[in-house]
């Protein structure tokens, strides 16, 4: 029997954080995570930089790295004048880098997660929503056996929990609303109420991005031009896709 929580009968979807993206299965998976990795994801792409997403940051992940060839994202807080993080403002300024290590345990996670199911998984931010969907768009219109779905990572909260985070429900709605317009479906009611809460606030945007539970704890942290990366609506024509385990440009 099918799941009910499958969204099964319609091509383009809509689900949370791991478990929805492993119970909503798409063709090609946009997974969403606006602060910030996917926006970091979008931001080294505009660069040329080719990004290795990886689960962990620990002694494996420096490994990991080193065995690729690749910089290593460090934690925001280590980052200092030069290196790098997961914050998009240390990748737009790094020079001389070409492939990078970028650890997050949401939306590398689940990019990771989904590209070992077989998924063609795109990073999706604010920054890209309507690049990405125009390129879906054409893979759809290519093959009418093909699905899509939008996954937002959200983020957790201190038991382990999912929190899900309203700057990723916009991200999703940012590409399912391209999508609609581009006359792709039919949306499954998921995909079609996060297409609404994207189009509620879209004339809002940056701004209500600060706003958001997840603009303000980068801002209280000292993080606030992340926040403003990641407003940049529509900035980016890049659309990283995750193939052989670098997120690269096609």
């Amino acid at each position: 029997m099918t799941s009910p929580y499958s969204q099964y009968g319609y091509r383009v979807g809509f689900d949370w954080g791991p478990v929805g993206a492993a119970t909503v299965r798409g063709d090609l998976v946009a997974v969403v995570d606006v602060l910030s990795f996917t926006t970091a994801v979008t931001v080294a792409a505009d660069k040329g930089i080719q990004v290795l997403p990886y689960r962990w940051r620990d002694e494996s992940a420096a490994t990991f790295a080193k065995e690729h060839r690749a910089a290593l994202a460090v934690g925001r807080g280590q980052a200092g004048a030069d290196g790098i993080s997961l914050s998009p403002v240390t990748i737009r300024r790094a020079e001389n880098v070409r492939r990078l290590v970028l650890p997050s345990p949401n939306g590398s996670t689940i990019s990771q997660q989904l590209s070992d199911s077989g998924s063609t998984v795109l990073a999706v931010s604010l920054r890209n929503a309507a690049a990405a969907a125009a390129y879906v768009a054409t893979e759809l219109a290519r093959n009418s056996s093909l699905t899509a779905v939008a996954i937002a990572a959200g983020e957790r909260w201190t038991d382990g929990s999912l929190r899900p985070a309203v700057e990723d429900l916009w991200g999703a709605g940012a590409f399912l609303s391209a999508l609609a317009d581009s006359r792709v479906g039919p949306l499954s009611p998921e995909a079609r109420a996060a297409a609404a809460a994207y189009r509620e606030v879209a004339a809002e945007l940056p701004g209500l991005l600060y706003e958001s539970a997840g603009g303000r704890e980068l801002t209280a942290y000292g993080f606030a031009e992340d926040v403003g990366i990641a407003g940049e609506v529509g900035a980016s024509l890049s659309v990283p896709v995750l193939r052989d385990g670098v997120f690269r440009v096609d």
